[in-house]
């Protein structure tokens, strides 16, 4: 069997491996623990980036430069096809309206709307962003973007 062969039914669920259950298993006696030592005992786990007593690799090596990882803005991204599915002419779209049609999960993430797609329908949408394309597409169609 190729990994490309696998279906729902063949291979979807692989048996847990059932260690201490007799010599025949492959995983009797020290049940894949080798002998010995830290990783044989019970309780026992160390933190991904431990090395054995070593100086761990991130802090053998120098640090430099900025990541903007922790200020970066993550929004909920819907396209203007979507709105064109889900919603009918002259309708009012916001946060809310766009959960209970099931497009995003809940409130919490900021929604940008893009603009791939065409729209036809006239819609007044409002979102935390908007791309230049979204926000033509929308006013050529007769509807509104309003940042809130």
């Amino acid at each position: 069997m190729m990994i490309h062969e696998i279906t729902k039914e063949a291979g979807a669920h692989k048996r847990r491996k059932r260690v201490g259950r007799g010599i025949g298993s492959g995983h009797g006696k020290t049940c894949g623990r080798g002998h010995k030592g830290a990783g044989s005992r019970s309780g026992h786990s160390h933190r991904a980036n431990f090395e054995g007593g070593q100086m761990q690799f991130f802090r053998r090596i120098p640090k430099r430069g900025f990541s903007n990882a922790n200020f970066r803005k993550v929004f909920a991204v819907i396209n203007i096809k979507a709105l064109e599915n889900r919603f009918d002419d002259g309708a009012e779209v916001n946060a809310d309206m766009l959960v209970k049609v099931g497009l995003i999960p809940d409130t919490k993430t900021p929604v940008k709307i893009l603009g791939e797609g065409d729209i036809s329908k006239k819609l007044v949408v409002t979102a935390a962003a908007f791309s230049k394309g979204a926000i033509e597409k929308l006013e050529k169609a007769g509807g509104s973007a309003t940042v809130g």
